[in-house]
């Protein structure tokens, strides 16, 4: 149980301590701080848009080849706006959160013909585009433009709730303000740009959530968290994530070295994405069960011939998704299929795009290749 010894406000901290905290930030940045990635050092307002769209809700490491594949294939933002949408979606594959991906085409389409291709070049005109909120817009007008506006990410809270021994929950409105107010309270005037880069890294690869480097911190002489014993209970969360799991039973129908696949656009996960037929059921069920339910009736499938195939299981921010899958193989294409199908040849499933989950089982599965 934490005890309530932290700092009841930002208000409370005198000038001195925050003097401290941005000068040893920045004498870290300009000495020690060997992390490096290609957009640090990115002027283009595009790519530097680019790479905090594909990290949001990703970590540098596992953005980093999309990163490069998307500046690859869409050097400037007209190449992206005139994109075909399954190709941009095919290059996303894997990353998740494909509502990122919606919004980044719309954003790029809206940018190339509304702005006649030039990117809004202030925070709040950033910040009225599809999909970018208050961190991106603060990173974006910082990095490319050097507009003083701190960033507040994941990294952030945690530097900040630490060092300053701040009890408010990061996950609250009044929270959220108050990190902001800091942040840019903190902010190096003369150099926002390798400020917010320098306590976004320091997160990343100091101050870290689990077994942090505080021995080799530039900030350790004065962090509340590091004093009191803290370091593990910082920053607080108010909100416990309520985590369903949702069972999804994926029929493989297999004809002439063909599988059926359909495009999900529906109001749900994985939206515009690929799968097997699906059905869904509240519970798993084998096949003696499956064929019984409801939706499949009408193909009249015999329990015997369908062959299970595996399971996978991939977590989201709110649910579960475990998926079993099956395979049916037909001598004719079942009528009860829904129209909007298509009959994909093993070879070129490999041109759509579809959730990380259906892409695992395709991947250990090398015969649909």
């Amino acid at each position: 149980m934490v005890q309530p010894v932290y700092i009841a406000n930002t208000a409370k901290m005198n000038k001195a301590q925050q003097q401290y905290f941005t000068r040893q930030l920045m004498h870290w940045h300009a000495t020690y701080n060997e992390r490096s990635l290609p957009w640090k050092e990115e002027k283009d307002p595009y790519k530097i848009w680019l790479s905090e769209i594909i990290l949001q809700q990703t970590r540098a490491e596992q953005g980093l080849p999309y990163y490069l594949r998307f500046t690859a294939a869409y050097p400037t933002i007209q190449h992206m706006a005139t994109a075909d949408d399954e190709e941009v979606f095919r290059l996303w594959q894997g990353l998740g959160y494909y509502n990122r991906c919606r919004n980044m085409l719309a954003t790029a389409r809206y940018i190339s013909t509304e702005l006649k291709g030039k990117f809004p070049d202030s925070y709040e005109t950033i910040q009225a585009l599809k999909g970018i909120g208050p961190y991106t817009a603060a990173a974006i007008a910082s990095f490319a433009y050097g507009l003083p506006h701190g960033v507040v990410d994941g990294n952030v809270y945690r530097v900040l709730s630490r060092y300053f021994g701040i009890e408010t929950a990061i996950d609250t409105t009044q929270g959220k303000k108050e990190f902001t107010a800091l942040a840019n309270q903190l902010l190096d005037k003369a150099d926002s740009a390798g400020y917010n880069q320098a306590i976004m890294d320091l997160g990343a690869t100091v101050c870290k959530p689990a077994n942090p480097d505080c021995t080799n911190c530039p900030l350790q002489k004065k962090c509340f968290a590091r004093e009191n014993g803290l370091v593990g209970d910082l920053p607080v969360k108010s909100k416990k994530l309520t985590v369903r799991t949702r069972y999804f039973h994926y029929i493989l129908f297999v004809h002439d070295n063909k599988v059926w696949i359909r495009k999900r656009t529906g109001n749900d996960i994985w939206q515009n994405l690929y799968e097997p037929y699906l059905a869904e059921h509240e519970t798993p069920v084998q096949a003696a069960e499956l064929v019984q339910l409801p939706e499949l009736r009408l193909f009249r499938l015999k329990a015997s011939s369908l062959k299970f195939a595996g399971k996978h299981s991939q977590r989201l921010t709110h649910r579960i998704i475990e998926s079993h899958f099956y395979t049916y193989v037909v001598k004719r294409p079942p009528a009860a299929l829904p129209q909007d199908g298509l009959w994909v040849p093993f070879e070129q499933l490999d041109k759509y795009a579809f959730p990380k989950t259906v892409l695992s089982f395709f991947g250990k599965n090398v015969y649909f290749y």
